[in-house]
């Protein structure tokens, strides 16, 4: 059976070699706008589902095990946070964050194809509580490069800015996939972790 990570995140797939081997990385596109009068977290979701049915979508036939996810930012009003356009933007997340906690949802989807086909989706949640980091760190951080693809404009694994304070939640989860839930998905669906 082929396993498939269905996300170009390189995080994404540093994580996944934690719990499998072997996996291929394909990057299904999908129109990502949101519904009118969708919640965040089923937003999430329904982005998890599109991914993994497009990534079947380009693989054809034959038996396949498809891990897909999305990662969203909730502010501290419950407002959706992308990833950043541009250095103002990423810079206007920042701000918008500091000292302050939000909420950083992944939601993953694992489809089984083949002769008994299942799909399991779910979501973790964790509450991360943002250090109150000064506008020429923010700068120093925009110039790295670092804020342009990630939601919220920030990475929590990033050594020199280093922007959370702490979390109530799965560390994994903020950096683009919940190993936990992942680890317990993947049991459920027959495919347990080779790790």
């Amino acid at each position: 059976m082929r396993l498939i990570l269905a996300s170009s995140s390189p995080r994404r797939g540093e994580l996944l070699r934690q719990l499998l081997d072997g996996f291929e990385v394909i990057k299904p596109e999908i129109d990502e706008s949101r519904q009118i009068g969708e919640g965040l977290v089923a937003y999430a979701e329904r982005l998890s589902v599109e991914k993994a049915q497009a990534a079947v979508g380009m693989l054809g036939c034959g038996p396949a095990l498809i891990i897909a996810a999305d990662t969203i930012v909730i502010d501290h009003a419950g407002e959706l946070l992308g990833k950043p356009a541009d250095e103002a933007d990423a810079r206007f997340m920042l701000r918008h964050l500091r000292a302050r906690a939000h909420q950083v949802v992944t939601a993953f989807s694992l489809h089984r194809t083949g002769e008994r086909p299942k799909t399991i989706t779910s979501h973790a949640l964790t509450t991360v509580h943002m250090r109150d980091y000064g506008d020429e760190e923010i700068d120093a951080y925009i110039a790295s490069g670092d804020p342009f693809d990630k939601a919220g404009g920030y990475a929590i694994q990033n050594a020199a800015f280093h922007p959370v304070a702490r979390i109530d939640g799965s560390y994994s989860n903020v950096v683009g996939l919940p190993l936990e839930s992942v680890e317990a998905a993947l049991n459920q669906i027959g495919f347990p972790p080779s790790r």
